[in-house]
């Protein structure tokens, strides 16, 4: 039951499970170095798992951050 995964660059890969999808493509947080998986933060180009390690990582930006998670629109 393997799977494909095509990205955006071109590039092919097959998995035969998520995890391994996932240790593959899925972006390291800056920070602390987790894998980003769900929505994360995307700061100046630079990938964070959450805000906190967005705000930890650029002092620049602190207050400009914010984890959308639980946000309503409107």
């Amino acid at each position: 039951m393997a799977f494909e995964v095509r990205t955006v660059g071109g590039g092919v890969h097959t998995f035969d499970s998520f995890e391994c999808a996932i240790q593959r493509l899925a972006p390291r947080c800056e920070h602390c170095d987790c894998r980003v998986i769900g929505h994360g933060v995307e700061v100046e180009g630079r990938f964070f798992c959450c805000a906190h390690c967005a705000r930890s990582a650029s002092t620049d930006l602190g207050a400009q951050i914010r984890d959308t998670v639980g946000a309503h629109p409107g």
